[in-house]
């Protein structure tokens, strides 16, 4: 038999960037616990237009944590109660029948509010094209195995390109900080000899492009790490400082 739940969202709803913000509040019930969080948008969502509402604009795309476009900050946290998931990977299972859910964008300066839990998080699309990537000639593909690479270098880099750019660590920043994402960016790219030719030139200009957008400074609370569904390790916020100092000195 399915199991249901009756609950109460509480829901930021903004009509842009310049409007002001409100809480307004629904009652969804027979919520199935197999369904997702974002499951359970649609269903409320189903239900406004049936009462000739507004529906709630929210994010999606792949629904299967690859994006990172489903960020919400739900109860208190990015992506929501759930360890390791992002918001569409979060299942109704880890709510309980009558609890009250609070969902809001991503609070940060950087993020604008587009429309109710939409954000604009092109500041980290500019960050990246302000160094995030490798200039190559392009033509054949070469042999896997032409230039040697470390097992411990390829996993490390493996493992900071596993970020998906979602913004749970500016979230859970108390600073706004973008530095976990930065800093995996820069990382992958550090690690690998197609990314040293660049590797001074990058860390400069991708860190001088997020204090231009605004972010905020990373003071190492770990809040950040912690909240990553990707797992992306503080140990590159060090790789980053590390690289950006050594390009100082080369100037």
């Amino acid at each position: 038999m399915e199991n249901t739940i009756n609950i109460t969202l509480k829901v930021w709803r903004q009509n842009g960037p310049k409007e002001k913000g409100r809480f307004e509040t629904y009652k969804l019930a027979n919520v199935s616990t197999d369904s997702s969080f974002l499951e359970m948008l649609d269903m409320i969502n189903e239900q406004l237009i049936n009462e000739n509402k507004e529906p709630v604009a929210f994010d999606h795309d792949c629904r299967e944590g690859i994006c990172g476009m489903c960020s919400l900050y739900i109860n208190g946290r990015p992506h929501g109660p759930d360890d390791d998931v992002t918001t569409c990977q979060l299942h109704m299972r880890k709510f309980k029948d009558g609890q009250t859910i609070t969902i809001e964008p991503w609070r940060s300066a950087a993020f604008p509010v587009i429309k109710d839990l939409i954000v604009d998080r092109r500041a980290f699309d500019k960050i990246i094209a302000a160094g995030g990537y490798v200039s190559v000639n392009t033509g054949g593909v070469p042999d896997a195995n032409a230039i040697a690479i470390p097992k411990v270098d390829a996993d490390e880099a493996m493992d900071s390109a596993s970020c998906i750019g979602c913004g749970a660590c500016v979230a859970a920043c108390k600073n706004g900080s973008a530095m976990l994402f930065v800093s995996a960016k820069v990382s992958h790219l550090a690690l690998l000899p197609q990314g040293r030719i660049e590797g001074a030139r990058r860390a400069k200009a991708m860190v001088a492009k997020m204090d231009e957008l605004g972010f905020g400074n990373c003071t190492n609370t770990g809040a950040c790490e912690v909240e990553c569904p990707k797992n992306i390790s503080l140990s590159n916020i060090a790789r980053l400082n590390r690289e950006f100092l050594s390009a100082k000195f080369q100037d």
